[in-house]
């Protein structure tokens, strides 16, 4: 992705080194079960909210800055940045004004308007504050334990998130009653929709000549690797439909492959698509 140069959002809160509220028990039986409820895009809140400490205390340390995060930084900058520039035009199409989220850095642990989270939930947004919350060394997990290399995967992470608080704004999902809301089926069209709307993205990326050869194979891989079935069979071995809360590799994949030729908020209405 040629993103060096570029401009860089100022709507980025680091908070790397500040510590948060700490999560109860490190066993990979709690991680993975956080990270199948929350990993690109879930509100960590309605499932840590009981396993945060009692005693409120913060998991301070000291952190430097390396020159690999200092690009970091600014490359999710930049992705932002664009992400802002997409959707305020987008929003202006419609008659509607954007509302910049804010894109928060931390280490470790940290906490927010939808609840104490450990890295461990992966990159989430909270509608509760309107923030995007990320550590960065999530991007060599997706890398190492996921096998999803690159610039442009990152950029579809962001932009997966950047998709949760495009539809909050849009009230997206209002349609749908309280009760099936609760439902693991409502989850998996939120988050589909979310991976729609980061092709929507990318769409626009492509049209100012931002990415590079691979770039979509990229972000395809990405989408691919943090399937539902993708993970269950990773974590465990063998896979529960019914558990499932974001979609399967192929429906992640569909989804924003179709948002990214489509190119318009239109057409990204998972809640009433008939087959996902």
């Amino acid at each position: 992705m040629r993103w060096k140069g570029r401009r860089e959002s100022t709507n980025v809160e680091d908070r790397r080194g500040m510590g948060g509220k700490t999560i109860i028990g490190g066993g990979i039986g709690s991680i993975i079960i956080v990270l199948l409820f929350t990993l690109l895009g879930g509100n960590p809140g309605d499932i840590i909210s009981n396993m945060t400490t009692n005693d409120g205390a913060n998991t301070n340390s000291s952190y430097e800055e390396s020159a690999q995060d200092k690009e970091q930084v600014n490359f999710v900058s930049v992705v932002l940045a664009d992400t802002e520039d997409v959707w305020s035009e987008e929003f202006k199409k419609r008659g509607l004004t954007y509302e910049n989220p804010k894109l928060v850095l931390y280490t470790n642990s940290v906490q927010s308007a939808c609840g104490s989270a450990s890295s461990a939930v992966g990159p989430f947004y909270c509608p509760g504050d309107h923030k995007l919350y990320i550590d960065l060394s999530f991007y060599q997990e997706l890398k190492d334990k996921f096998q999803a290399p690159g610039d442009f995967a990152m950029a579809y992470v962001i932009a997966h998130e950047v998709g949760h608080h495009v539809q909050t704004l849009l009230n997206a999902g209002d349609q749908v009653s309280a009760a099936k809301r609760r439902t693991n089926e409502y989850s998996v069209r939120y988050e589909l929709q979310a991976d729609y709307l980061a092709g929507v993205w990318a769409h626009y990326a492509q049209g100012k000549g931002y990415l590079e050869k691979g770039d979509l194979e990229e972000a395809l891989n990405a989408a691919n690797a943090v399937g539902d079935d993708n993970i269950q069979k990773k974590a465990q071995g063998y896979v529960v439909p019914e558990s499932f809360t974001h979609g399967t590799s192929e429906q992640r994949k569909r989804w924003f492959n179709k948002g990214f030729k489509n190119g318009t908020i239109e057409g990204g209405d998972t809640f009433n698509a008939a087959n996902l």
